[in-house]
């Protein structure tokens, strides 16, 4: 045999081999698991562009430890309960316990009042001379503290329903929004609510819309005794304040012992009502940013609110003529110089207030929150007010010069003929005796609401 064909002898018998070694192994693979599978690759090494071994070169390579997943769950968030509101805490005869630990400084506050309140040469007139207080009842604090205690007590009226600030809020510049104000017992009083704000300033010391307390010390003690507003008798009251565990310490802190007398208790609401002195509004900021009797108005004021001012007072160096205003409501604190028919009615017969239709008036800071107006709260709006000045003033026999075209008593009703812009301009001006601060002074609030205790839950 020659060499070629002997090397054709061996690639057959090699071929066969190969065949019959496939064909076994594929039989005893089906024999062991029943079918036939894919060859097993043993090598566990992975390509490079499949770092996770998924087989799926754009998958993202897999964490060692993945989150767990949380299914999605539909249930409203677990709310609690909000704690129940506080309620006062109470004193041993039952009633609201006050916040006695908080005092105030009222003599600071009062002499802190600017110059321009205070000095003779004030541009609009000082206020000395209108000021009530008497020799023997100055503000202290131990007294005025005691007073602002007593005037938001219920204990002052029958049935510890009402107090005096249920009547004089201060938010309302201690007036009260209603035209007429509620009683102890669901009645009505006889005339509106009039404004405590700046009390302190009026030369005759009379008090009331018809004058007829002598004194704020005898004002501050008839609503208590009122048959409509507080009910209550004095004996009575004076044995129900001495009932309380704290009364007697805050008596003997103003007057030296603990008695708890009418006499006392009218001294000390007097104080706390003479300390309602307001001077910090916008009008007060002209003044600081001018000198002291030089006020910069023009700085402060916007120019509705300048034409307001020169109508209200012939501010110097106006060109509009004064309509007089100030002639009534005098000094920077605004407060009235005597009682007046200011020609609200013809005939005053129904209410003749002082006597022959004259009536007293508040000061008019704060007018602006002091809504309505008048002694029978008639005006809802300064609007209102302005425009009954302007057009509506009635022919009285007594009815105050000021108001006459002739400038005498009793003579014909004067006529202002204002434009919209200069009545509109009057509203701003007095919308600028707003003191925010005054309003919101809590030496000027509420001792009843600082002490509070958890409500009861009935567990204990």
């Amino acid at each position: 045999m020659n060499a070629s064909r002997y090397i054709w002898a061996v690639v057959l018998l090699a071929t066969v081999t190969a065949c019959r070694d496939d064909s076994g192994d594929e039989l005893n693979l089906a024999n062991n698991t029943g079918s036939v599978e894919e060859p097993v690759n043993n090598d566990t090494s992975t390509p490079d562009n499949d770092p996770d071994g998924t087989g799926d070169p754009t998958a993202p390579p897999a964490t060692e430890n993945p989150p767990p997943t949380t299914p999605p769950t539909t249930e409203e968030p677990v709310t609690e309960d909000p704690p129940p509101p506080p309620v006062p805490k109470l004193d041993i005869d039952g009633l609201p316990l006050p916040d006695v630990s908080v005092t105030h400084d009222y003599v600071a506050y009062l002499a802190a009042q600017p110059q321009y309140y205070t000095r003779i040469s004030s541009p609009f007139g000082d206020v000395a001379s209108q000021d009530n207080t008497p020799f023997d009842n100055k503000v202290t604090n131990p007294a005025a503290n005691l007073g602002r205690v007593l005037f938001y007590d219920v204990r002052l009226s029958k049935n510890n329903s009402v107090s005096c600030a249920s009547c004089h809020i201060q938010e309302h510049g201690f007036t009260d929004p209603k035209v007429l104000s509620d009683g102890f017992d669901g009645g009505k009083t006889g005339r509106h609510s009039m404004s405590l704000t700046n009390a302190t300033y009026y030369q005759n010391r009379k008090f009331f819309w018809d004058e007829r307390a002598r004194t704020l010390e005898d004002q501050v003690l008839m609503p208590i005794q009122d048959g409509i507003e507080m009910g209550m008798n004095l004996f009575d009251l004076e044995t129900k304040l001495g009932e309380t565990s704290f009364y007697a310490d805050l008596f003997t802190q103003a007057f030296g012992d603990e008695a708890i007398t009418s006499e006392r208790i009218s001294k000390a609401m007097a104080q706390f009502i003479r300390s309602m002195v307001s001077y910090e509004s916008k009008y007060d900021q002209a003044f600081a940013a001018g000198e002291w009797n030089n006020p910069n108005f023009a700085s402060v004021f916007t120019e509705q609110e300048m034409l307001g001012l020169k109508l209200f007072s012939g501010f110097p160096g106006s060109e509009r003529e004064s309509l007089g205003c100030i002639s009534c409501h005098q000094t920077s604190a605004h407060t009235m110089d005597q009682a007046h028919v200011n020609g609200l009615d013809a005939n005053t017969s129904a209410d003749q207030g002082a006597g022959n239709g004259f009536f007293k008036s508040p000061s008019l800071r704060n007018i602006g929150v002091g809504a309505p107006y008048m002694h029978d709260g008639r005006f809802a709006t300064l609007d209102d007010v302005v425009e009954f000045y302007n057009s509506g003033i009635q022919r009285h026999p007594s009815l105050s010069p000021i108001l006459t075209t002739n400038g005498q008593v009793g003579g014909p009703p004067v006529r202002m003929e204002l434009t919209q812009e200069e009545k509109d301009a009057l509203v701003a001006f007095m919308n600028a005796l707003t003191d925010e601060n005054f309003l919101n002074n809590p030496m000027f609030g509420t001792p009843f609401t600082l002490m509070t205790q958890p409500e009861s839950t009935g567990s204990e």
